[in-house]
């Protein structure tokens, strides 16, 4: 009956009207995320400690500030936070530092590629603006309708972003022609 119809349109019209907006916005932000329209930006789970220590080499470990326990169960549950908010796979990048990779890693969403834009220059600044332009460029060019995840440090995301995130903090940044917009902040769970 076109009554029953109008009347389901009305209500489901009204349901939605009354949802606060930031609500509306937080929803409309993992959608696109889910749809490759917006990329999850991430810090490196907890690593105790700032910067590197004297001696780091990007190809060894043992010379790198690296995950506690308590990151390493962190990215567990951001893993676990994706996929409940329907990111179950994606296309997973991360930085060449072993504390990004072994978080990248334990998300779970899939296999994990390491790109140097994503290499930290907390030690080196001269690299800032060059790799923030590919950044903003690879998120500008992101084509594919699938979720992507990026594993970085807080330079390199303060750097396109402005935001100073927390270890293990998300954010929801734009693709396309708004790349790197901040469309939401999502707080790490508890390390």
């Amino acid at each position: 009956m076109p009554g029953r119809r109008w009347i389901t349109l009305g209500c489901t019209a009204l349901v939605l009207a009354g949802r606060p907006r930031a609500a509306r916005a937080e929803d409309a932000a993992w959608g696109a995320a889910r749809q490759g329209r917006a990329a999850v930006l991430m810090r490196h789970a907890v690593a105790p400690g700032g910067g590197d220590p004297p001696g780091f080499r990007i190809d060894d470990c043992s010379t790198q500030r690296l995950l506690s326990e308590a990151g390493r169960a962190q990215s567990r549950a951001i893993g676990e936070a994706l996929r409940a908010r329907g990111i179950a796979s994606a296309r997973v990048l991360s930085s060449a530092w072993c504390r990004c990779l072994d978080t990248a890693e334990r998300l779970g969403l899939g296999p994990v590629t390491i790109e140097p834009i994503l290499n930290s220059f907390f030690a080196d600044r001269s690299t800032a603006e060059a790799q923030t332009a590919a950044l903003r460029g690879m998120l500008r060019n992101w084509s594919e309708p699938r979720p992507l995840v990026l594993v970085t440090h807080q330079v390199n995301i303060t750097a396109l972003t402005g935001v100073f995130p927390a270890s293990g903090e998300a954010l929801l940044v734009y693709t396309g022609t708004r790349a790197g917009t901040v469309a939401l902040r999502v707080p790490p769970p508890p390390a």
